[in-house]
């Protein structure tokens, strides 16, 4: 996707994500998010942004975090500073421009602006829900790159960099793979014992089991906030329910 596309989600889903954080709704529970009400949802997205915008200023991530002096502002108050000068870091540097991430393949601004995109979509749509709306659709373009994000940046590099925390769920793995497959594409999914393999694939490649639907309902169900009811499952269903059991430690 390019860099304006991804400017452009990103202001939409803040939106969104603004448009419900008011009132009553700052008390709700987030249903995928059990330990948080709406307000704290809020403040998770703002300090997030916070904390990149200090990160491309830096060049590296900020000690300590959060900061000591930050001053009490209303939930819906924070998001819309926090997003005004998340944008605004955004624009003084190029995509290319180097700085730190947690991400090694990727030491970029354009990492940063990926990633701000899909951590509001997805929690978007946890306000949306605490907000007791059903979800607004995610566009297939940015369903289809929120997929790979997840599959490679946080489930098969994770596994990589903590693989301590996958060892258990990983531990009977012998080889077998499932196919991730949405809006015409699809990834190879490979399991053994600490590794998980992420490959282009054609959507008709052979596998142990398949994960299967619309771009928006493959994306919302790797990253567990919904259930199996908006994708089709074939195959082993002991190979796709091990993949969600390693999304619940990857997305945790």
């Amino acid at each position: 996707m390019e860099t304006t596309r991804f400017l452009e989600v990103l202001g939409d889903d803040y939106q969104r994500l603004l448009g419900v954080a008011v009132g009553d709704h700052l008390g709700a529970k987030v249903p995928t998010c059990p330990d948080w009400t709406m307000a704290d949802l809020v403040e998770h997205v703002s300090m997030v942004y916070l904390h990149k915008v200090e990160t491309m200023r830096l060049g590296a991530f900020p000690q300590p975090w959060p900061p000591e002096d930050l001053p009490p502002e209303a939930p819906a108050d924070r998001l819309t500073r926090a997003y005004a000068a998340l944008t605004a870091e955004f624009a003084r540097h190029s995509p290319e421009s180097t700085v730190q991430t947690w991400y090694e393949p990727d030491q970029t601004v354009g990492f940063w602006i990926r990633r701000m995109v899909h951590e509001t979509v997805i929690h978007r749509v946890d306000g949306e829900l605490a907000a007791g709306q059903p979800p607004t659709q995610v566009p297939d373009d940015v369903a289809l790159d929120g997929i790979d994000e997840n599959l490679r940046a946080f489930l098969a590099y994770q596994v990589i960099q903590w693989p301590e925390e996958f060892a258990e769920a990983l531990a009977g793995c012998g080889g077998e793979t499932l196919l991730v497959s949405a809006g015409g594409r699809a990834w190879l999914v490979g399991l053994r014992p600490g590794t998980v393999t992420v490959e282009d694939a054609d959507p008709g490649t052979a596998a142990d089991a398949t994960v299967s639907g619309s771009p928006s309902g493959v994306l919302l169900w790797l990253w567990r906030r919904a259930d199996d009811s908006v994708v089709s499952l074939s195959g082993n269903p002991l190979v796709s329910g091990k993949l969600r059991d390693l999304q619940r430690i990857a997305t945790q």
